[in-house]
């Protein structure tokens, strides 16, 4: 394996543990989330994990695809247990953030090594990472 393929290899599971994280975060977050917020947060709590764990589908199979093994352990970031809906939206976008940045720097990875189709998936994610910030931050507002 070369080193910009093992730098790369890297770094996708550095994504993969975030979704896995997110994973199991937002689940958690959808069945605690109380109050009239519920109504609302509870089915995007839901939408986001499903949508981690698509992410994270597409990260590992690129894994496999470049030689290396997929993570199966989550970001070592704990997952804050909360009931209040502005503390879930605070860990949220907090997660979101690093997730877009992890995925911004696999694109500079994946552009070298000219796989379009890995490079137009993990551009997809990342676009899908930016878009959740920005939803959560004007439920924040």
């Amino acid at each position: 394996m070369n080193m910009a393929n093992d730098a790369l290899i890297r770094q996708l599971n550095v994504a993969l543990a975030w979704e896995l994280r997110a994973m199991t975060m937002y689940a958690h977050y959808a069945a605690n989330v109380r109050g009239i917020h519920r109504l609302q947060l509870a089915p995007m709590f839901s939408t986001e994990a499903t949508e981690s764990m698509e992410h994270g589908d597409v990260v590992r199979r690129a894994v496999v695809k470049l030689g290396g093994v997929p993570v199966t352990d989550r970001a070592t970031e704990p997952i804050v247990h909360t009931t209040a809906y502005d503390a879930m939206l605070g860990q949220a976008l907090a997660t979101e953030e690093q997730a877009a940045s992890v995925y911004r720097s696999i694109l500079d990875l994946v552009e070298p090594i000219d796989d379009k189709d890995l490079y137009d998936a993990i551009e997809q994610i990342y676009l899908a990472e930016l878009r959740s910030v920005d939803s959560i931050r004007m439920l924040m507002a």
